[in-house]
């Protein structure tokens, strides 16, 4: 049997709650063996970014040339990218390898409010980095940013959004409802041919760091176990929900605590 091998190429969260951290531990925690190759160095905790150290981009590209000339990859994530010249060496770089999944998660701005990405960048990640995604996965923020339009509020404008995103050359689009307000935090599922809407139940609780890593990760690991995106999706929502509802067994430090990854072990 086959071991299921997802990819996350990401920045480094030094507290351990986001980025490459949680996407490895989103992939065991899924069943999935996880390899990873550094986009960034960050310093940062609970309360928030101090410091970023970008990975300059040939070694970005020796680090995912080394994994997939080895290890057979099930499905790609990829998280905060940092700058263009990363982007651009990622892009080539999947080109080349041609993996049967990407997952992009925009990372923009962290839950603490830092700027992740490069504004600069944003041009390069919609030209060279949405075209090769099976699936995007932006918060409300994130896809108005990518637009360069105002936050959507209605589940019209969101569809809207998504269908306008989808035309940048993904082939699907999950619209991550945890910034809107009201008893359930509801994703949209937006491809060629449809809409679903995904509802949960919102949770009251201020550990939610590194949330959007983990769900982008958990479709991965689907993806990697050969799911179908819509099954992908569901199972990652739902597994993300208990996470999350899980983060107040943490005591984890004085910010935005992370979720628990480890929910159905202890």
């Amino acid at each position: 049997m086959t071991t299921p091998v997802a990819l996350t190429i990401a920045g480094s969260d030094s507290s351990g709650g986001a980025g490459i951290q949680a996407d490895l531990k989103t992939f065991a925690a899924l069943g999935v063996f996880g390899a990873s190759a550094i986009t960034a160095l960050t310093a940062q905790n609970t309360r928030g970014v101090t410091g970023i150290h970008a990975v300059p981009a040939d070694f970005v590209t020796a680090q995912i040339d080394a994994v997939f000339s080895d290890l057979d990859v099930g499905a790609v994530k990829i998280g905060m990218v940092a700058q263009a010249a990363s982007i651009d060496a990622i892009a080539a770089a999947l080109s080349r390898w041609a993996p049967r999944h990407v997952v992009l998660d925009p990372v923009m701005v962290a839950t603490s409010g830092d700027r992740l990405l490069a504004s600069e960048a944003v041009a390069a990640l919609r030209k060279n980095l949405i075209p090769l995604a099976t699936v995007i996965t932006p918060n409300l923020p994130e896809a108005a940013a990518l637009l360069d339009e105002p936050i959507a509020t209605s589940e019209a404008e969101i569809e809207s959004q998504g269908r306008r995103l989808l035309a940048l050359g993904c082939r699907a689009v999950l619209i991550k409802g945890g910034h809107g307000e009201g008893a359930e935090s509801t994703d949209y599922l937006v491809d060629s041919t449809r809409t679903i809407a995904l509802a949960a139940p919102r949770i009251a609780t201020s550990n939610t760091h590194g949330t959007g890593c983990s769900l982008s990760s958990a479709v991965a690991a689907g993806l990697a176990k050969r799911e179908d995106l819509e099954r992908a999706v569901r199972n990652a929502k739902a597994w993300i929900s208990a996470a999350i509802g899980a983060a107040d067994r943490f005591t984890v430090g004085h910010g935005h605590g992370p979720i628990h990854h480890f929910h159905s072990f202890y």
